[in-house]
């Protein structure tokens, strides 16, 4: 009986011995490159915001009731048109003081001068003392200071007049009118903006690392407003503005905020077709000369962090920090840190690598 027990229990257990199957090592298969140097030119882009180089905010320089607005919202306007009327009774009452005081005190000058001539005379010939001559000639100094002072009030008076009579200081298109007829306007009270339409400027934030790339590239920041090559604008809707644009100026100061740079790019307006306030994305060709790239599939972000996975001669995949310049295509970078020539990479599947995964290529 022990026997047959024995015999089945045996039996048994290579039955269960036959269902178990011992683990095996799995090795993934990934596409792989080897990083060298490459030329290559690709576009460059940034989203820029439009405006006029011309725009000018219109505010108002004195105070008084609105009488009359002589443009519309949206009308062509050339330097000089007249764009707004304020009561100006007050000012012209102020000026009319002024000219007067002006009138009094001319006349005060040359009844001075004509006493001061006649003592100049009189003490040539002895019949008056030294001192009547010197307090003649002060009498007329004064009066001569006095007409000069008449004559800055009255041509403050004439500025303040001028000032109920608001003209376009530049060729544009009127924007948006905010005040109305018979409102009381206050001294600095914005009015409306003319956007100047002949030239178009878009500005845009380069980062310092692409501040490097371009002096890098082209030379000094002197050298990048000389020699940039032309760029194109593309609107929201994917087309391309018909005009090509250059750079025109690079603010001289990095935003502490943003750590950005903002550049200037000025695109010629003939027909009319770009308005101060609209948005579209700015692109520049740039030639990157003997750089790495790296397929953006290579890539993994943790947090601020870049890394790929390097592949030694072992197979095994080892996470390695990088710095990159992104290419516009959304397809490639360039390796500005972190990794040499030579060096085998995982190209694509890069996210789902681990540590120390023995890669088959």
């Amino acid at each position: 009986m022990r026997n047959i027990l024995f015999v089945l229990s045996t039996f048994s257990f290579c039955l269960l011995a036959g269902c178990v199957k011992m683990p095996q090592e799995q090795h993934t298969s990934y596409e792989t490159i080897t990083l060298s140097c490459e030329t290559v030119t690709a576009p460059m882009s940034w989203s820029a915001a439009i405006r006029g180089t011309g725009d000018v905010s219109i505010v108002s320089r004195c105070t008084g009731t609105l009488n009359e607005i002589k443009v519309r919202d949206g009308q062509r306007v050339k330097k000089g048109d007249v764009l707004f009327l304020i009561d100006s009774r007050s000012a012209e009452n102020v000026l009319a003081h002024a000219q007067a005081d002006l009138q009094t005190a001319i006349a005060n000058r040359d009844n001075a001068r004509i006493e001061a001539e006649s003592n100049k005379d009189l003490a040539e010939q002895g019949i008056i003392s030294e001192y009547l001559l010197r307090k003649s000639e002060n009498v007329l100094q004064s009066a001569e200071a006095q007409v000069a002072q008449a004559q800055a009030v009255v041509r403050d008076a004439q500025l303040r007049l001028s000032y109920c009579t608001i003209k376009s200081p530049v060729d544009g298109l009127v924007g948006n009118i905010m005040p109305h007829v018979g409102d009381v306007i206050n001294e600095g009270a914005m009015l409306t903006r003319i956007a100047g339409v002949d030239e178009m400027e878009a500005s845009f934030s380069l980062t310092e690392s692409q501040i490097h790339a371009l002096v890098n590239e082209l030379g000094s920041i002197d050298e990048i407003l000389k020699i940039a090559p032309p760029l194109t604008l593309r609107f929201k809707d994917g087309t391309e503005y018909g005009h090509q644009g250059h750079i025109t100026s690079l603010s001289g100061m990095v935003d502490k905020q943003t750590g950005s740079v903002t550049c200037y790019v000025t695109f010629p307006n003939p027909k009319g077709e770009l308005f101060s306030g609209m948005q579209g994305t700015v692109v520049m060709p740039i030639e990157w000369e003997n750089v790495m790239l790296v397929p953006l599939s290579a890539i993994v972000r943790i947090q601020n962090k870049v890394l790929v996975y390097k592949v030694g001669a072992d197979s095994l995949a080892t996470s390695a920090i990088i710095e990159i310049e992104e290419l516009g295509d959304g397809k490639r970078a360039v390796i500005q840190s972190g990794a040499q020539v030579g060096e085998t990479i995982v190209a694509k599947g890069a996210a789902n690598v681990h540590e120390k995964d023995r890669v088959i290529w």
